[in-house]
């Protein structure tokens, strides 16, 4: 055997993605999973959704008019509950999407305040 050449093949660097934790910053490899996930997105409390599917009952509010934080917007019933829903935010009734009597669904948009 002469002059054999061993071939070494590259290897291959994992590719390391930076990771914050409580500030700190780490250099870690991330899977498919955490990849695809659904980016966090900070509450925006001046849009009021439906926290489960239901039916609207009483929507105290008209488009235009003043709350103020603690105000009573509508009554949602879910599950024969009766649950108010009230705004945590001091402004102005921008938009109303549900009537009363409407069916929403999770996740849908009631109000908007601007």
């Amino acid at each position: 055997m002469e002059n054999d050449e061993i071939k070494e093949e590259p290897i291959e660097q994992p590719d390391y993605k930076p990771f914050v934790v409580l500030g700190d910053e780490y250099q870690t490899l991330l899977n498919t999973m955490f990849l695809n996930r659904k980016p966090y997105k900070p509450v925006d409390h001046k849009k009021i959704y439906s926290f489960i599917p239901g039916t609207i009952r009483k929507v105290f509010v008209k488009e235009g008019d003043r709350v103020k934080k603690g105000d009573k917007l509508l009554i949602l019933e879910a599950m024969k509950m009766n649950n108010e829903l009230c705004t945590l935010v001091s402004g102005k009734v921008k938009k109303i999407y549900c009537k009363t009597g409407e069916m929403v669904t999770k996740s849908q948009l009631l109000i908007e305040i601007v």
